[in-house]
């Protein structure tokens, strides 16, 4: 792999961590970790602050993304950026069925269980010794939020201070009261696409009840069904989603023959739609970030129980489901399917560790600016507030203008006004 590269204005480093699997034994099964340094080539040889990003997840790679690129390039007038792939993804001894193959389920989840973020962050503060930074600020998207707090559970010392967009988790409450909360701005999600697009509920019972009638079969062989068709609601929790989502179901159906059949464009949108496929380490560990202590028994599986509207019946309303993940997953999805034993076990653990130290962050001294999202269809923006209420230097900008992926759309102006809390905050006693 070539070690640097210039594109444009923008100097990039690529580096490679030999890190241990588990942190608490250094000297045994060791494990790649990859980032990638970026830094405007003017300010190359400047001693400028450096900022660790944290992606969104679990179990997806650090963006592949151009210094131009909006949040981007507001982080270099000022930072050293290091975009790290988490371990599991990217080049960072990536996790998949085939990864995975040689070891029995009970050693698939023994390993798996070293890839939460308490190792995430464990890593990244390897790594910021072995480049001898002092201090490093944080940028957290997402599930990027949760390893911020568990960073600043841990190395409090080692951060300067934290941004944090539309990932402010709770940090005591059960996987299943946050399932309960996330259900529900579903069913909100789901209200306002099929009010802007009421033909929209027609063509989603049309496709349902045709999975229900045919066999269909993805690009990749695997059968399609409607429990499948109903995950593709994820996307409600994005800006601008509805349109696209709504032009992509309007193009469902082609007529072949005199008859009505889902077209090959539509299965394979549907195909790229399930990122579990290619990033099954999201599917199997996603229930777990939310436990400390308990086992989540494939918590949203049984929550949705209680909001009998997603099961979808012949005649009744049509609702898309989220980023839930099931258990049917594991019998129906082709990548997934070896995996199953092994998520089953998962599901069952119980002594998972702490994620978090909410004595540590009832004392906390860094400057934590949050972009808190009003209509979060993914983060509970109650659960957010009663999580920041307790760590103090911490400010929230809360706002509907956004949604759960504001970064990716406004980045320049959501950064901006981080940085402007961060400023304040760094200014009060500490």
């Amino acid at each position: 792999m070539q070690t640097s590269f210039i594109d444009g204005t923008t100097l990039y480093r690529q580096h490679n961590f030999k890190l241990p699997l588990d942190h608490n034994k250094p000297d045994a099964i060791h494990i790649t970790v990859f980032a990638r340094e970026l830094v405007d080539l003017a300010k190359d040889k400047q001693d400028l602050p450096w900022l660790v990003f944290f992606q969104g997840g679990p179990g997806f790679q650090s963006p592949r993304a151009s210094g131009e690129t909006d949040w981007l390039k507001r982080l270099l007038q000022e930072y050293r950026v290091l975009l790290l792939d988490q371990r599991g993804t990217g080049h960072s001894s990536e996790i998949s069925q085939a990864s995975l193959a040689g070891l029995s389920a009970i050693q698939q989840a023994e390993y798996l269980t070293h890839f939460r973020a308490d190792n995430i962050v464990r890593d990244a503060e390897t790594i910021r010794i072995k480049l001898n930074i002092e201090k490093w600020a944080t940028l957290g998207q997402s599930f990027g939020g949760f390893c911020t707090l568990t960073y600043l559970s841990l190395f409090p010392e080692s951060l300067s201070r934290c941004y944090v967009t539309g990932g402010i988790p709770s940090i005591t409450r059960h996987a299943d009261e946050v399932y309960q909360a996330t259900y529900q701005r579903t069913i909100d999600k789901n209200n306002v696409f099929f009010e802007q697009f009421p033909a929209a509920q027609k063509i989603c019972n049309d496709i349902a009840q045709y999975l229900l009638d045919h066999e269909v079969s993805l690009p990749n062989g695997q059968q399609f069904t409607v429990e499948q068709f109903q995950l593709i609601g994820i996307n409600l929790g994005r800006c601008n989603a509805n349109l696209a989502l709504y032009y992509l179901l309007e193009s469902a159906f082609i007529q072949v023959n005199g008859c009505k059949q889902l077209s090959y464009s539509f299965l394979n949108q549907m195909q790229q739609e399930q990122s579990y496929l290619t990033n099954p380490l999201y599917a199997i560990l996603h229930e777990s970030i939310y436990c400390q202590g308990t086992a989540s028994n494939w918590s949203a599986h049984r929550v949705r129980e209680q909001y009998s509207q997603f099961n979808y019946q012949t005649g009744k309303a049509f609702i898309f489901t989220g980023e839930m993940v099931y258990p049917w997953m594991f019998e129906q999805l082709e990548t997934l399917k070896p995996l199953r034993e092994t998520a089953n076990l998962l599901a069952k653990k119980q002594d998972w560790g702490n994620l978090y130290d909410a004595d540590i962050l009832n004392k906390n001294k860094v400057p934590l600016a949050c972009a808190v999202y009003a209509e979060d269809m993914f983060v509970e923006l109650d659960y957010s507030r009663e999580t920041l209420a307790n760590i103090p230097m911490s400010k929230a900008w809360i706002t509907n203008e956004y949604e759960h992926n504001g970064i990716g759309v406004d980045g320049e102006k959501i950064l901006s006004r981080l940085i402007e809390i961060a400023n304040t905050l760094d200014n009060l006693p500490k």
